[in-house]
């Protein structure tokens, strides 16, 4: 008679192998990167998805979490390391939120990213032999987003530098930085960052020390107390102009403490064209205020994609990625094929950067947007590049798709989707479908998402034709894709 171990009792009743019990420590050759930016490791034919390792590589890792399907594990030493490794740039790699992958060489994301597309196709959209093309490198890896919004706090983190050493360099209770992943509660006190730019981080250091010395103390979402809550940075990437944005709950010498700020910021850095005191006196941890004060300038930047210039206030959405955004958008515009007759519909169509790329190339176009305030971006844009043949529709998209199919005596010829990362509602896909326009234009920031809904248009009427991703993240595990879909026999 065969004795079982608890280990072994406890798999029989669950169904995963014994060595995947939680808390357990084993060896693990990561195979591949899984969506996400996790490795992707399997034992006894069940996929282990192990934070902090890169393909190629053989780790330590202790399982943290186990599912039916899967389990999840943390690294705790390189055994053998990869060939596609590469050195991490900045000190705070493994401990900071932002850049997970930037151990693994460029040329390694970009090809780990096209796979996670495929896959996603093939496993969540039902295409077996969907051909995708090789990702379109972001024009610059370091130094490439145009925002960061930084967050102060009372719990710094304490790094394992500090730990080893058991000497406190930095003050245990502010930090501005950014958020330990998974760690709403700790800061990061950031020294370097190689996301926005050198001068992002001397203003950062510039406002540490200011703000530091002031009697009022950062917010912090346990208690709800305290008055320093965010810095956000907007650069002009090709204008080279600079907002910032000091978010804050409201307090007695509030207002005096972030003019003099203000002050010190523009008399140490020139080149900031627009200084503005948003003040949030909600409990949600959000950049964003209930009221807007400009302190220094008009108030916004101007940015350029292609030939059109953007007005971009604190609160716009613009692509983070500037210079990525304009390959982007050449290939929105290839897969457009715009003809000088189109009329072209634009769905979430945002701050209408979309929309005047294409002005020019068509008839007319329509932008659809649910949010007022982008509504009005787009507009102020439209009027600022002089553009007089794109029109704004505000509201809830499937009535406003609706109303114009019901009401215009024009057909769309083309459609253009760029979608949040939830993808389409249901009935939004079935009013494209009642459209019928010829080519659909999907960009997806999220491969799942857009797997599920090009499924859906494909058992209509679309034939999927081309997949482009292009990498507007570059050193994180997020991908945008840009896909072509045909009507069949359009």
């Amino acid at each position: 008679m065969t004795h079982e171990n608890k280990e072994q009792k406890a798999a029989r009743h669950t169904g995963e192998p014994a060595r995947l019990r939680k808390g357990t420590a084993l060896e693990l050759q990561i195979e591949s990167l899984a969506f996400g930016g996790r490795g992707l490791a399997k034992v006894d034919g069940m996929a282990v998805f192990v934070d902090g390792a890169v393909p190629g590589q053989t780790v330590r890792a202790r399982i943290s979490r186990t599912r039916k399907a899967y389990a999840e594990a943390r690294t705790l030493e390189v055994v053998k390391h990869s060939n596609e490794e590469v050195e991490p740039r900045c000190k705070h790699f493994g401990e900071c939120g932002g850049c997970r992958l930037q151990n693994l060489s460029y040329d390694a994301q970009l090809r780990h990213k096209q796979s996670q597309v495929r896959e996603s196709l093939e496993h969540l959209g039902g295409f077996r032999d969907q051909q995708v093309l090789p990702t379109i490198a972001s024009p610059e890896q370091f130094y490439y987003r145009n925002k960061m919004e930084y967050s102060f706090g009372r719990l710094r983190w304490i790094s394992a530098a500090e730990l080893q050493s058991e000497e406190l360099v930095k003050p245990r209770d502010f930090a501005l930085g950014l958020h330990i992943r998974g760690r709403y509660d700790k800061i990061l006190d950031l020294d370097e960052c190689f996301l926005q730019s050198a001068t992002s981080m001397e203003i950062l250091a510039c406002v540490r020390s200011v703000v530091s010395q002031s009697n009022l103390k950062p917010y912090s979402t346990s208690d709800h107390r305290g008055f320093w809550r965010h810095l956000m940075v907007r650069e002009g990437k090709n204008t080279g102009e600079l907002l910032l944005n000091i978010v804050t709950a409201e307090a007695k010498g509030g207002s005096r403490a972030v003019a003099s700020l203000s002050e010190r910021l523009v008399s140490d850095f020139p080149g900031i064209t627009s200084v503005v005191h948003n003040i949030n006196r909600g409990k949600a941890d959000t950049a964003i205020g209930e009221e807007e004060r400009v302190l220094h300038g008009p108030g916004f930047i101007k940015d350029r994609i292609g030939d059109r210039i953007y007005r971009i206030s604190a609160n716009s959405f613009f692509q983070t990625n500037t210079k990525g955004a304009e390959r982007l958008y050449e290939e929105v515009a290839r897969l457009c094929a715009p003809e000088s007759e189109q009329v072209v519909f634009d769905l979430y169509s945002g701050a209408g950067t979309i929309s005047l790329y294409l002005a020019d190339k068509v008839r007319k176009v329509v932008g659809f947007e649910l949010v007022e305030s982008a509504v009005a971006d787009a507009q102020a844009n439209c009027h600022l590049n002089e553009v007089g043949n794109v029109d704004f529709v505000a509201g809830d998209l499937k009535e406003s798709l609706t109303l114009q199919a019901t009401t215009s005596a024009e057909s769309v010829d083309a459609m253009v989707i760029d979608p949040p990362r939830a993808g389409m509602h249901p009935d939004v896909v079935n009013t494209v479908v009642d459209l019928a326009p010829a080519r659909i234009v999907y960009v997806s920031c999220n491969p799942a998402t857009f797997a599920r809904d090009a499924k859906i248009l494909c058992q209509a009427e679309y034939e999927l034709v081309e997949v482009q991703p292009v990498d507007m993240f570059p050193m994180t595990p997020h991908i945008e894709t840009v896909s072509l879909l045909l009507r069949k026999g359009g």
